[in-house]
């Protein structure tokens, strides 16, 4: 027997036991995160009286100021000058479009098209338009080769890129490339040759035309001494459907899907220049809106200065018009889930450290404003820290855990899963964290389909977790996956399984745990390969 290798295998055993070992104050804590008390907060949250809690209304500041309410029961300091709210500069930009018409045909903003613009107030006349199919230029497909588009209406199809037989003609692989997955980057292509005006055609657009408000803006971080814009550059955007574009395309002899057909038969760019006599009118009208961000914090010991931020946002999508019996978009998965899961943690936490078992890091308990507007409440967070973000070792951000997604119902799974997206992203000590408080602990199904860089739905860019990694803050975002009442009135309390939403902000809470108490902060190691374009 080899006493030397006996004693290294006992050595090595030991230590796989200690890494793996339950922490009993860590169960006994997680213990504070019940269904009871996940129904006490969800149910006041997503109620009509929130009206949806849209940034910058008044159902908005109701769930901010329930929020802060729970921050002071628990105890938490308020962090920002002796405030819970770190007020977020919005200001809405409604670009109103004065008249808009085709071949002398009038076009109405909200039932034939949508619009987006920034800049002055502009008048576009124009007897001609250029088409620039998919928009796409790569080494393999050019739709804008010895294309001059300096203050041109350019027309182009703003879904998908051509394939032949399955293979894209852009990746020469059945993957289609980022042309298609990217959500902006053609029309970012597009924006740097100067048109005038953007008319992208899509299919989709018909489904935004049923969500569409009339005297809705966009809202924008209004921030010092930087003009509020809608998109990328000054060119405005008109998004309408086949049919409008054959409204426009009427006196060229063509057809949007003969257009189309051409290039998608042929594999070859079809740019061209078309008769089609299109007028526009347009300008801004900025109005500032209030809104805040909700910051409860908890001090740590020995390592108090470094933070470990556990986020959701708060805010929803509103009021709907239409024209259904129900009004309110209750957004009780979205993100009400994770709103309620940050509540929870917050109070397991705080009564941790009440018994005498507290963090040693800091801890920020981070529900932000303007997700649904474009991630603005954490983007201001990033940009105007309350605690250095080279402090901050982990954001940990919930959005969307109290449902069964599409793709897990009727699975064997569907009572005990969660995707987690970008734990592996920026650091290694994080991803092995992570895996290992649900494999001591909940014992889930953990899927990173979503965590893929080839994803089409691109999650990764699309919860405020983002705005943290792009500062280079390791992040892990936990999700249940979309379902049928995402973004409409049916996303209800009655719908929530509280089981479920339980046992995924337990799993939040015990990779929390770990990363508040052990010795180093994850180490960022890795060199994140999503795409760098949103």
């Amino acid at each position: 027997m080899n006493i030397k290798k006996s004693l290294w295998a006992v050595l090595v055993f030991g230590i796989s036991i200690q890494a793996s070992a339950q922490d009993p104050n860590a169960q006994k804590y997680a213990g504070v995160i019940t269904p009871k008390l996940a129904k006490k907060h969800l149910k006041i949250l997503s109620s009509d009286k929130f009206e949806g809690r849209e940034t910058g209304k008044a159902g908005g500041q109701k769930a901010a100021d329930y929020i802060a309410a729970e921050f002071k029961k628990l105890g938490l300091t308020a962090p920002v000058n002796g405030s819970y709210f770190q007020e977020v500069p919005l200001v809405e930009i409604v670009f109103e479009v004065n008249s808009f018409t085709v071949n002398g045909t009038n076009l109405n903003i909200g039932k034939d098209f949508i619009f987006t613009g920034s800049g002055p107030s502009k008048t576009i006349a124009a007897s001609d338009i250029v088409f620039v199919g998919y928009g796409i230029t790569s080494e393999n497909y050019d739709d804008l080769k010895n294309a001059d588009l300096q203050g041109k209406v350019v027309m182009l199809i703003n879904k998908g890129e051509p394939m032949a037989s399955g293979v894209s003609v852009v990746s020469k692989t059945a993957t289609p490339s980022d042309w298609t997955t990217s959500r902006s980057k053609r029309l970012q292509n597009i924006m740097s040759k100067g048109p005038s005006l953007i008319l992208a055609v899509s299919p989709d657009v018909s489904n935004s035309l049923k969500q569409y408000r009339p005297g809705s803006g966009r809202l924008s971080l209004k921030k010092p001494n930087a003009a509020p814009s809608t998109r990328p550059g000054s060119v405005a955007i008109v998004y309408i459907t086949p049919e409008v574009a054959n409204q426009i395309l009427k006196n060229s002899g063509k057809t949007f899907d003969g257009l189309k057909s051409s290039i998608d038969n042929s594999g070859v760019a079809q740019t061209q220049t078309l008769k089609s006599a299109v007028a526009m009118n347009y300008g801004p009208s900025l109005k500032d809106v209030r809104s805040a961000n909700v910051l409860g914090y908890l001090e740590g010991s020995d390592l108090k200065s470094e933070v470990l931020v556990f986020s959701a946002h708060y805010d929803h999508i509103g009021l709907t018009t239409d024209g259904g019996k129900d009004k309110v978009n209750n957004g009780a998965d979205d993100d009400g889930s994770g709103t309620t899961g940050v509540l929870e943690i917050a109070k397991a936490y705080a009564k941790a450290k009440k018994d005498g078992h507290g963090p040693r890091r800091s801890i920020l308990f981070l529900l932000v404003t303007g997700e649904e507007k474009g991630l603005l409440g954490s983007e201001w967070y990033s940009e105007n820290p309350v605690f250095p973000i080279a402090n901050t070792v982990t954001d940990l951000n919930i959005d969307m855990i109290g449902r069964v997604g599409d793709e897990y119902k009727g699975s064997a799974d569907s009572s005990n899963y969660c995707y987690l997206i970008g734990s592996d992203k920026l650091s290694t000590d994080l991803h092995k964290i992570s895996e290992n408080a649900n494999s001591v602990y909940t014992k889930m199904k953990i899927d990173y389909k979503y965590n893929d860089p080839k994803d089409p739905n691109r999650f990764y860019y699309r919860s405020d977790h983002y705005n943290f990694a792009k500062h280079g803050v390791p992040i892990v975002f936990y999700f249940n996956g979309v379902h049928e009442d995402y973004h409409k009135p049916s996303d209800e309390f009655k719908k929530i399984s509280f089981d479920l939403l339980t046992k995924r902000t337990q799993l939040v809470f015990y990779t929390g745990w770990d990363l508040a108490n052990r010795d180093k902060r994850p180490v960022v190691d890795v060199t994140n390969n999503m795409p760098s374009t949103r």
